[in-house]
């Protein structure tokens, strides 16, 4: 199988940069064909602007969504935006790896998206009718296709728990993996987060090590978040809210997603505090200023 890791974090000497190494090594002595992106490494231009368009006349206006269109349809994209996007076609899961900085990920990522996620590519596609609106949370250019984030926090467990003050990590990452993942077509697995990023030592890393190779091991196999389609016939046309009927009771991200059901895998993470792997329950559990 072919995996993108698309990989931010500055310091190579980092944990982060540790187990991007390891997570490498891992796939490829299974057998697997991996790519990286690198974004710091790349100096990657995380701006989204006019020069994206490499048929943009000097002062013309800048219209982010056509002209972002325009040049995916036209072969007019830049030439790195290009590169990116052939990786994810390429690719049949996708790894994103990042430190969780203020509660998402590092603006470098964020911009990587905005720039390959183009008009056409990542959105815009399909037909809207009163039965369809595009093909998109569930369907699109990505279906059929995995992903997985890697986080790292410096935050306690604990403060991402359904009562901690930072709030449950599954609504932490959900603009992530709802959003930026699903919206495309990935199927999304289950993050593997990894809290208290400043206690991991020489000591204890390879117990997080293990724990993120049996995840890599299981990529193929892990059953993914189970998001409800928009398509799918839970929501309404072209509202776009969910029939009265479904989760009537339940509102914010969790209704969006459906029922766990037996056998299906919960979110991995490795706390310090408790010195052991965790299964969390339902899809998972970040630091507002780690820098691990």
């Amino acid at each position: 199988m072919n995996v993108l890791l698309v990989y931010a974090h500055p310091e190579p000497k980092s944990l982060n940069g540790s187990l991007k190494d390891f997570t490498v090594k891992r796939l490829q002595d299974a057998g697997h064909t991996v790519q990286v992106s690198d974004l710091y490494a790349m100096k990657w231009k995380a701006v989204l602007d006019a020069d994206d368009s490499l048929a943009k006349e000097p002062g013309e206006r800048f219209y982010p969504s056509r002209d972002s269109k325009h040049a995916f349809e036209n072969g007019l994209q830049s030439k790195d935006i290009e590169l990116e996007q052939e990786k994810l076609m390429w690719a049949d899961a996708v790894i994103l790896q990042f430190p969780l900085w203020w509660f998402t990920m590092p603006a470098i990522l964020k911009g990587w998206v905005e720039r390959v996620y183009a008009y056409g590519f990542a959105y815009g596609v399909g037909e809207h009718s009163d039965a369809r609106w595009g093909e998109r949370y569930g369907e699109g250019r990505l279906a059929g296709k995995r992903a997985m984030l890697v986080v790292t926090t410096g935050g306690w467990e604990s403060h991402y728990s359904p009562r901690g003050i930072n709030g449950p990590m599954d609504d932490v990452l959900f603009p992530i993996q709802h959003g930026i993942l699903y919206y495309p077509g990935f199927d999304v697995l289950p993050p593997f987060v990894i809290y208290r990023t400043s206690r991991i030592d020489e000591t204890n890393y390879p117990a997080v090590q293990d724990a993120l190779g049996q995840r890599l091991d299981n990529l193929w196999t892990t059953a993914p978040i189970p998001f409800r389609a928009q398509n799918g016939g839970a929501y309404t046309i072209p509202e776009l809210t969910l029939r009265a009927d479904i989760a009537p009771d339940q509102v914010g991200f969790g209704a969006h997603v459906e029922p766990q059901r037996d056998g299906d895998a919960a979110g991995s993470s490795y706390s310090i505090s408790a010195g052991r792997r965790a299964s969390v329950a339902h899809y998972t559990s970040p630091s507002r200023t780690d820098r691990s």
